[in-house]
This record gives structure tokens, sequence and C-alpha cells, in this order.
């Protein structure tokens, strides 16, 4: 920049409210079905019940903290199984990925959390104060009784949600009725009221207020989407060829009589009105785009209306908007690279997660060898080695385990402690922890060190489980 250059007038554009109009159509009853879908979901499933037996908690999805459990119906998770939420993660990762690769910001316009609370709370303020003109207007006139009385019932409503919804957050982390009980008692521990207060203000502000804003300057996924994305992905498209050049329906009948041209677009806005995030779809591709399909029905109706063919908005691909102007038919592909390794991936991890739950024992036993010193001399020649083991019963009773070690000639285990030296009772749906010596022979005493192995065994030896670690004839 010349260092003569004046800027004049803001470095920014300040904030348009948006006033989405209501409409509908295949795409806005779509999204009415997952919003009614993912929030019964939300909110309904802590209630959910499922017996797991005696001592264990009812709730079919809960997130047991002082336990360190995650129950999901019939699968309990421990803490050591960690891997199951990395694969999770990863499943989720890709599933948003072909997502990405069908249908651009699929996610986005149907199921993100933002798009789906933001599609209640308009709800409420179309229920309470009217439509888009009925909005404006009212925001023009400024502040009447009855205004303050709308502006106050909305406000109170919109509250109500986001406190349910931080309610229902917590429910996850206890016993739902009890925990309901408590907090209407008020004798709820205090960490759950201040994650309410959290979450209640934090839904209100992102889908009260911010709405747009949230998905057009604080989530990183439109930009990461745009990276990602390719021609043969559908998005929301204007067919310009079509609906070009723009004029009334009127101009338009005479033009073509003429036989000069005319499009079948006549600039009524409608597909703007509707768009939640302010987008005019005609100007093409834009990063506030959420790919909602909102604005086709909304065309789709008017299309109707004045005689023409619907789908002049539409799901299409960048290579049929470039093959349209050239009088080519359109083409997809939605069989290519990333489109089948995505489902592969997921599948893999999927399946690897599935065989892993259908294998897993519910006993478990891990080793962890004594470091200072790491084997002490006997008087009679032998030599000792100190471990901690930690037996881990998933069943919901007592379990009598029997320990062994091999690897060696000659080894000899002994429970520190225990009224027996190679037998320990592990408490229902917890761990033991035991400190185990081995002690080698003196004429059997290993030359280096040696790889041993130690089993734990339920008494009736239907679940066997084994760690490995190293016995040292010298530390």
């Amino acid at each position: 920049m010349d260092d003569d250059t004046i800027i004049t007038g803001p470095l920014y554009a300040s904030r348009k409210k948006v006033y989405p109009q209501a409409t509908h159509g295949t795409f806005r009853n779509i999204k009415w079905a997952l919003l009614v879908l993912t929030l019964g979901v939300y909110y309904l499933m802590p209630f959910l019940r499922w017996d797991r037996g005696p001592f264990l908690p009812n709730q079919a999805v809960l997130i047991d903290m002082p336990h360190r459990r995650f129950y999901f119906f019939f699968i309990q998770i421990w803490p050591q199984e960690v891997y199951y939420f990395t694969g999770l993660l990863i499943i989720a990762a890709m599933t948003l990925f072909l997502m990405n690769a069908v249908a651009g910001r699929v996610w986005c316009g149907y199921l993100c959390w933002q798009t789906v609370w933001t599609d209640l709370f308009y709800a409420v303020e179309r229920w309470v104060e009217g439509d888009r003109r009925e909005r404006m207007i009212k925001d023009k006139k400024g502040l009447t009784f009855r205004r303050v009385y709308e502006l106050g019932l909305k406000h109170f409503l919109w509250l109500m949600i986001a406190w349910w919804t931080g309610g229902a957050f917590v429910l996850y982390f206890a016993d739902a009725p009890t925990l309901v009980k408590q907090l209407l008692t008020f004798q709820a521990p205090g960490n759950a009221y201040i994650w309410i207060g959290i979450l209640t203000f934090t839904t209100y502000m992102f889908a009260g207020h911010m709405r747009e804003q949230t998905c057009i300057y604080i989530c990183p996924w439109p930009r990461i989407q745009a990276a990602m994305t390719d021609e043969w992905a559908l998005n929301v498209s204007y067919e310009s060829t079509r609906g070009e050049p723009r004029m009334s329906t009127k101009k338009a009948a005479a033009a073509r009589a003429k036989g000069l041209p005319a499009g079948d677009c006549i600039d009524c806005h409608q597909c703007v009105a509707v768009c939640p995030t302010g987008v005019d779809i005609r100007d093409g591709s834009q990063l506030g785009c959420i790919q909602c399909g909102l604005c086709i029905d909304a065309c789709d109706i008017v299309m109707k209306e004045i005689g023409r063919p619907p789908r002049l908005i539409a799901y299409d691909t960048d290579i049929n908007i470039a093959r349209r102007p050239q009088g080519l038919p359109p083409i997809y592909k939605p069989i290519r690279a990333r489109t089948m390794i995505y489902p592969a991936m997921i599948a893999a991890v999927g399946g690897l997660m599935v065989w892993k739950l259908a294998t897993r024992s519910d006993l478990g036993v891990d080793v962890l060898h004594d470091r200072n010193p790491m084997s002490i001399p006997m008087s009679d020649g032998g030599v000792r080695n100190g471990y901690t083991i930690r037996l881990l019963n998933k069943q919901a009773n007592d379990r009598h385990v029997r320990l062994s070690v091999s690897g060696a000639p000659g080894l000899q285990l002994k429970i520190v402690d225990a009224p027996s030296p190679t037998e320990a009772t592990v408490p229902p749906d917890s761990t033991l922890e035991l400190r185990v010596m081995v002690v080698a022979p003196a004429d059997e005493v290993p030359q280096a060190s040696t790889n041993v192995t130690f089993t734990a065994q339920d008494e009736n030896g239907k679940a066997t489980a084994t760690a490995k670690d190293h016995f040292f004839p010298n530390g």
C-alpha cells in the first residue's frame, strides 16, 4: 500500500441482524425430524433404565466419575479401555469427512448442535413475536408494553430451554431421577449447579444471540471443509444459466414471447429471507452457507406459484455448474476414492472395536516390578523379586482368583500378608492391589534377566488373564 493511500470508513462491516423467515418443504421437514430426534435423545436418554444386576447402576447411559466407569446399555468401559473412546473419535471424524465428501457442509445444516438449538430458539421466537416481517416491523417501532411482554416471554422461554439443556447434561454423570430430586430440593452437589449455570449461559448466548455469527466467525469447520471438499461434492447451488437474466413474471413472459432470453428468477429474495445466516445463494458458494436447503424449499414454492419447474436452487456439484453453460448434461460421481476410503476406515475401526468388545475378558491383571532394589539375594542363595499386582474384576460379584507365575523353572509365588499365598478375593466391579514376592531357589536362579508371565484365573477356570514382566537374578 502506498504511503499516500487514505483509508476512509470502517475496516469491518457491522453486523446486520438476520430475520429468517419460516418456510416449508422437503428440507424443512427433514430438519424438523432431525431436531426432534436429536433433542429427544439428548433430553430423555438419562432417564432410560438398563438392569445390570446388583451393585451396579441401572441408568442406560452413565459417566460414573467417582468409580471411573462409562456405561452404555450392556457395555461397560473402564479407564484402562480408553482406546474405545479413541476409536469413537476416529469414527466420528471419518463420518464427518464422508459427509463433507458427499454433500459439503450437510453436517452444519442438519446435525450440528449450534444449528439444532438455534432452530429451536428461532421457532420459539416466531411463536412469540411472529414471522420475519412482523419482527422487523416491531424492532423498528421500538418498545411498547406489548413489545416488552413479548421480549420478556421470549427470553424466559429461551432461558428455560437453556437451563434444561444444562440440566440434561449433568444428568449423564449421576442417577438422573435422584439428581433431579436433589436439584429441586437444593441438595445436589455444588458442581452440578455450577455446570448447569455454565451450560445455561453458553446455550442461551450461542443459540439466542450469537446465532449465525458462531457459524461464520467462531466455528473452524467451514475453513477446514473448504480445503477438504472437491468438485464432485453436492452443495446448495443456484442454476444461473436458467435463472438469469432476472426479471418479473410479466416481463419474462413478454421476453419469451419475443424470443428474448428471460430467466426463471424473479428476484423475490425469498431464498435470502429464509436463510438462517443471511446468505444470498445466487452470489455463489460462500462461507456463511451451511447447506441446510431451506432456500431450495423457498424457491420451489415460488416456482410452483409462477408455473416454472422446481429446483432452480438445488444440491449440485461444481462439475455440473461448469458443464451447463456448455450445454452438457449433468453427471454425478458418488463412488470415488474418498467416498470409498472413509467408509472403509469407519468399517475397519468399528469392526476392530466390536471384535475387541466381543473377545475382551472380564478379568484383568497388571504387574509393576519393584525398582529399588530390582532383586534381593537370600541367605540360602536364592533370589527374590518384588512386584505390585493389580487384579481387575469386571463382574458384579466377589471373585476368587488364583495367581501363578511361569517362565523359569522353580519359581515360587507368594502374596504378602494374605491368608493364602496364591489366592485372593477381588470385590465386585473393582480392582485389588497385591504385594507379591517371586523367589527363585538357589539351584535354579537364572543366569540373566528372564521373561516371566503372571497368570490370574478365576475359581471356575472360565476366565484367565496374563501379564508379562521380568525376573532379575541381581539388582
